[in-house]
C-alpha cells in the first residue's frame, strides 16, 4: 500500500505561478512513476504530466512549456512547478503514484486561476 499526499494549492491570478507537491509513504521502494492529473468542474479527469523514476517526462500540450513535473526518488516526492497559468488551469489536481502492481491517488488539491 502507498499513502499520497498533494499539498500546495490555492488561488492565484492569470500569468500567477504555483507548484504543487506530492509525498508518498508505505510501500514506496515499488514506485515506478509519478502522474499529475487533474479534473475541472463538470469535467472528466485529464492527464497532466507524468515522470518516471528515472526522471523521463511527459506532458499534456496545453501545458507543455508551462508545467514542469519532477520528483526526489531519495525522499519519495513529486512536483508540478505551474508558470504562466491560465483560468482554464483551474481544477482539482491529484497525484497519481504508480507500482508494480497497482495504482494510487491523493485526495486532490485545488487551484484557482483568476483572470
Amino acid at each position: 500500500q502507498v499513502q499520497v499526499v498533494e499539498s500546495g494549492g490555492g488561488s492565484v491570478q492569470a500569468g500567477g505561478s504555483l507548484r504543487l507537491s506530492c509525498a508518498a509513504s508505505g510501500s514506496t521502494l515499488s514506485i515506478k512513476a509519478m502522474g499529475w492529473y487533474r479534473q475541472a468542474p463538470g469535467k472528466q479527469r485529464e492527464w497532466v504530466a507524468s515522470i518516471t523514476s528515472r526522471g523521463s517526462t511527459n506532458y499534456a500540450d496545453s501545458v507543455k512549456g508551462r508545467f514542469t513535473i519532477s520528483r526526489d526518488n531519495a525522499k519519495n516526492t513529486g512536483s508540478l512547478q505551474m508558470n504562466s497559468l491560465k483560468p482554464e488551469d483551474t481544477a482539482v489536481y491529484y497525484c497519481q503514484v504508480l507500482t508494480s502492481y497497482n495504482d494510487y491517488w491523493g485526495q486532490g488539491t485545488q487551484v484557482t486561476i483568476s483572470s
